[in-house]
């Protein structure tokens, strides 16, 4: 008796990672849009305490999605499809945004990346450099030593200063299995997550004294932060790195494993990423800073509400389901081509039997004109 194949498995998301991805990428809405805020050392803190954390702990998931990439023909075409073609188009939009709406001066645009899109410029190399890390002995250590040296000469050209400052983040996401996720999941490791948040809180009460803002972006080199002595600047990035890793293992073991209607979102993050930028500079523009001076405390209040507020509205679907086609115009055109010539073929398939029947009915109709005794 010959065996019936086994029914196609259908892929089932994991709520944990799509809970993880949707808390992040409001966090950078929250984060970008506090930016709106008046200088004040209680949004500093709050400033400080999410950067010191939040963008390794998407760096981290962003490496562990990327594990599946190899070098090959269909792999290389999603990758310009869903990286590079969106990298200059919302690139340009941005800049575009940015000069004719809030009368900014841009240069060095594609070169040197502009606000948010330095994720996709970085997205684009690590994805290239995840065939060589994934299966290296060592390639965590070496992502460290890459890390650390990146601030010694490492500089604007498609933000290379960030992409291998944070590699090591990318890296161990690349290393991550689910085996060896799944003791964050134990409720000793939740308890020791909350410990390191509170660490965190406390240790950036006081950043400017053993460090600065601009070390939780890994975008410059040490010089430029007046640092003399690089063995100085080399433990202060070494530092930065080992909060980062805490704070990220810290994230991941208090993000709730329940699906629903958010988790659902985590589907539609790029589109959160690449769209929140014009709603955070156009309120800029009509002047919401200046409004935010006069009325710190409802200020910090209306924003923070507000970025997660739009983060959900640009998830939601059937606003991300529009916004998709925008951001994989290709990936968009490509379906419906699909769509049209599997209908044609299906018509192509239709039409014979449905003639052959036709032809069928009418012999049958003639026979029996003809007094043909019925079959």
């Amino acid at each position: 008796m010959p065996t019936q194949p086994a029914p196609a498995t259908a892929v089932v998301r994991d709520p944990w990672f799509d809970n993880a991805k949707m808390m992040l990428v409001t966090l950078v809405v929250v984060g970008h849009s506090w930016v709106l805020l008046p200088d004040d050392a209680v949004v500093e803190h709050f400033y400080d305490f999410l950067y010191a954390w939040h963008v390794p702990a998407f760096v981290f998931v962003t490496g562990y999605l990327s594990r599946s990439f190899v070098y090959s023909r269909v792999r290389m075409w999603q990758l310009f499809r869903t990286v590079v073609v969106p990298y200059l188009l919302f690139e340009t939009a941005l800049a575009l945004f940015r000069i004719y709406v809030g009368g900014e001066e841009m240069d060095g645009l594609f070169q040197d990346p502009h606000w948010p899109m330095w994720y996709l410029s970085a997205l684009f190399f690590w994805r290239l450099l995840t065939p060589v890390f994934r299966p290296m002995w060592g390639g965590l250590a070496l992502a460290v030593g890459v890390s650390l040296a990146a601030g010694l000469q490492a500089g604007d050209t498609l933000d290379l200063a960030r992409v291998l400052g944070l590699l090591p983040f990318f890296v161990m996401g690349l290393k991550a299995t689910p085996e060896r996720l799944e003791w964050l999941r134990r409720k000793p490791a939740q308890a020791v997550a909350v410990a390191v948040f509170v660490g965190i809180w406390v240790l950036t009460t006081w950043t400017d004294a053993w460090a600065s803002t601009e070390w939780l972006y890994y975008r410059s080199r040490y010089d430029e932060m007046g640092y003399a002595d690089d063995v100085q600047a080399l433990l202060t990035r070494t530092l930065v790195l080992a909060i980062g890793t805490l704070g990220a293992w810290a994230f991941f073991a208090l993000v709730p494993r329940v699906g629903g209607w958010f988790a659902r979102m985590g589907a539609a993050t790029l589109v959160v990423y690449l769209f929140h930028g014009f709603f955070v500079k156009g309120a800029g523009y009509a002047g919401f800073g200046g409004w935010a001076e006069g009325h710190p405390v409802i200020a910090f209040g209306v924003t923070t509400v507000g970025a997660v507020v739009l983060a959900l509205l640009l998830a939601w679907r059937p606003v991300s389901s529009r916004l998709t086609e925008l951001v994989d115009p290709l990936g968009y055109a490509e379906r419906h081509v699909k769509h049209a010539v599997a209908l044609t073929a299906a018509k192509d398939r239709v039409q014979p039997r449905v003639q052959a029947e036709i032809e069928a009915g009418v012999d049958a109709g003639l026979d029996h004109q003809a007094g043909a005794p019925s079959r």
